[in-house]
């Protein structure tokens, strides 16, 4: 019968055990793992502790990817689930490792939506565009609305932006049919996140008055 011969601290990893069988590496599972799994220098290596190392490994690799992706930018739960999922890691060590990430806070949609409104307003999106945007990374709508709010108490505060959008895109098409014009500013604007009547009422002063 093999048995565990090693549980070493992994030099690369802090907080992570090598999990040694017969003196020979099986995996590497987070500390925290090896009671849950009853891993312990000289016990058997059954079939029942191999599979539950096998799930304590998955997750250590799932929580892994998932401090990688956050190095590299911010990311919505879901979103980084299923690209945690798209990756090849099982889907039950993909939600392990989002539950630890939100239980440290390294992860917290309603900040997420916040941050990702206000950078993106400051890039010229409108409200439509970024609730369609953060939905598709499947934010909550209650954050998605509270973001949306904190940016623009009233939907007609967003005009500003739109506008000093449509004047600079109106510069661009002078020369053209006036309904041309309007065709053009409408759609610029709706691909933007700027739908409505106030935006079309926005559009037609703007055309009058030039």
């Amino acid at each position: 019968m093999l048995r565990i011969t090693g549980l070493e601290p992994d030099p690369r990893r802090p907080g992570a055990v090598r999990v040694l069988v017969e003196g020979r590496l099986f995996c590497t599972v987070h500390e925290r793992a090896t009671a849950a799994a009853a891993l312990e220098v000289g016990a058997e290596w059954t079939a029942e502790r191999s599979a539950s190392a096998g799930r304590a490994a998955d997750e250590e690799a799932a929580w892994r990817a998932l401090l990688m992706a956050l190095e590299r930018r911010s990311h919505a739960a879901p979103e980084l689930r299923r690209r945690l999922v798209r990756k090849g890691h099982p889907p039950e060590a993909a939600d392990h490792a989002i539950c630890r990430a939100l239980e440290v806070g390294l992860l917290d949609d309603a900040q997420f939506a916040r941050n990702y409104v206000e950078s993106r307003a400051a890039r010229g999106r409108g409200p439509a565009r970024l609730r369609r945007d953060l939905a598709a990374l499947g934010v909550a709508r209650a954050h998605i609305d509270a973001a949306l709010a904190a940016q623009w108490a009233e939907p007609e505060d967003a005009l500003g932006l739109a506008g000093e959008l449509a004047r600079k895109r109106a510069r661009q098409l002078a020369g053209l049919p006036l309904e041309v014009r309007r065709r053009r500013l409408l759609a610029y604007l709706a691909r933007r996140g700027f739908t409505g009547a106030a935006v079309s009422g926005l559009v037609a002063r703007l055309l009058r008055d030039a």
